[in-house]
């Protein structure tokens, strides 16, 4: 007697199957790549992690303060503005690894969500007209993932299988 799965398509249903589980993979790949990527920038540029000179954190937020949204923030981060800078790196740096490893993913695209919020609130506020300014557009890209996390290809998936095979 011949014996045949039902339950896995082929073909090009497959194919569609396949992709269709997979497509939030290369969203994850581009957001983890570039939030670790800017968070590494960011802690190896001593222009970047001083409070004040060219290309510092200091004048880069004493530029955009009057044209944010909300400038109480930049005041903020102006207190500190090296403790700004490494908060907001080593925010980048976990993020985009938890997003890559596809760990606590959802709480991950929620921390880069907010950071995204927070540069497009203050950086990039006034960039106009407002689709040239790219922190709104990372904003949503996280929406994907706070919705649906990484059921696919991530340490989230390998927990959960191992959570249900001793329960079972």
């Amino acid at each position: 007697m011949t014996h045949t799965r039902t339950d896995v398509p082929s073909g090009a249903e497959g194919l569609r199957a396949l992709a269709t589980r997979h497509a939030l993979l290369p969203l994850r790949i581009f957001l983890g790549v570039t939030f670790v990527y800017a968070g590494l920038d960011k802690l190896t540029d001593s222009a970047f992690l001083s409070a004040s000179g060219s290309g510092s954190i200091g004048e880069i937020m004493s530029g955009v303060r009057d044209t944010s949204a909300i400038p109480a923030l930049v005041d903020l981060s102006l207190k500190s503005p090296v403790g700004f800078a490494v908060a907001i790196a080593i925010g980048e740096l976990l993020v985009g690894l938890g997003v890559l490893a596809g760990l606590l993913t959802r709480i991950a695209a929620v921390g880069g969500a907010l950071i995204s919020l927070s540069l497009w609130l203050t950086v990039s506020w006034a960039v106009t007209p407002y689709y040239y300014g790219n922190d709104l557009i990372y904003l949503m890209a996280w929406t994907p993932l706070i919705l649906a996390g990484a059921p696919y290809l991530s340490l989230d998936s390998l927990i959960r299988s191992r959570r249900s095979l001793r329960t079972a």
